[in-house]
């Protein structure tokens, strides 16, 4: 027998608050839409328990703008998202945003298209204009054309109600995840060496050295393959990927010059290259670098 469900159905109509539904995934279904009513059976759609496999956001305690002009919508966004570790700040329309952006840090902003005055997609146009804070707009209508508009306003993300909430904090999760990752790049594009587990490269001396300080020799096309991986940490690089980046898709290059470069990779910077701890083999997909890589302090020379 297929799994039972609770529907908390926000569209006007009267449900049972007993009343179940059959749903083949399971999932708790939150149904947002523009006419909502007070169903005594919201509650149950925060307080179902997720214990076993909990969700945790990209970043430490994220602070979360959400404006959405239906109070009962707005409040069960807000809960949900305050159980699973962020704090959240709402909004009713775009005066009360800018208020809210001007009075708080806002890390990432969820956005509804159908608001009160200006409508979503102006006011993230406008938001995109000044800031480059994660946008994830919220609508009733799922047509390819609503989501392609807010895409080009600037939107990260866009989600079609009705949505599970685990979706949306998924969502919240990938798009914090990919700012951090741009975040990096961006303070790394400009350094001359980064640092990465205690190691050094130094990309104007073209050298690598040890946690100790001690300069390890490597081929030209050895530390062009690292380079690329410091450049991209915590990210899934085919093998077509980094033989594009590191030789420019030359006709002579083939998939498993990479697998070399990779092995004598890992022969001078993993404890242990038989069971490689920095750089991961992705199954199907390539490989991933996985230290995390700052900018390296200027140092006082090579020695």
């Amino acid at each position: 027998m297929a799994p039972k469900f609770l529907a908390i159905h926000l569209d006007g109509k009267v449900i049972c608050p007993n009343e179940t539904f059959l749903n083949p995934r399971g999932h708790v279904a939150l149904c947002c839409r523009r006419t909502i009513r007070n169903i005594s059976k919201q509650n149950s759609f925060v307080d179902c328990s997720e214990s076993r496999t909990k969700a945790r956001v990209a970043m430490t305690t994220p602070n979360i703008l959400v404006v959405e002009d239906d109070r009962e919508t707005r409040a069960l966004i807000a809960k949900y998202l305050r159980n699973h570790a962020c704090n959240v700040t709402t909004a009713t329309d775009g005066r009360e945003m800018a208020r809210a952006m001007t009075d708080h840090r806002v890390d990432l902003l969820i956005l509804d298209v159908m608001l009160p005055g200006e409508d979503g997609l102006s006011l993230c146009r406008k938001v995109r204009a000044e800031s480059q804070v994660p946008i994830i707009m919220l609508t009733a209508r799922g047509e390819d054309v609503d989501r392609i508009l807010g895409l080009e306003m600037g939107a990260d993300d866009y989600l079609p109600k009705p949505f599970n909430p685990r979706e949306l904090l998924a969502r919240i999760n990938a798009v914090l995840r990919r700012q951090a990752a741009a975040q990096t790049v961006s303070a790394i594009n400009g350094a001359t060496a980064l640092t990465f587990a205690g190691w050094r490269i130094d990309f104007r001396l073209r050298e690598l050295r040890n946690p100790a300080g001690a300069r390890v020799a490597m081929t030209s096309a050895e530390f062009d393959l690292l380079r690329v991986f410091c450049e991209r940490s915590g990210r899934v690089l085919s093998r077509n990927s980094l033989l594009d980046l590191t030789q420019g898709g030359n006709a002579g290059s083939f998939e498993r010059s990479i697998d070399v470069l990779v092995s004598r990779i890992r022969r001078k910077i993993e404890a242990d290259p038989q069971d490689s701890v920095m750089i991961k083999t992705v199954r199907s997909g390539g490989y991933l670098f996985t230290p995390t890589v700052e900018a390296a302090v200027p140092a006082n020379g090579p020695s």
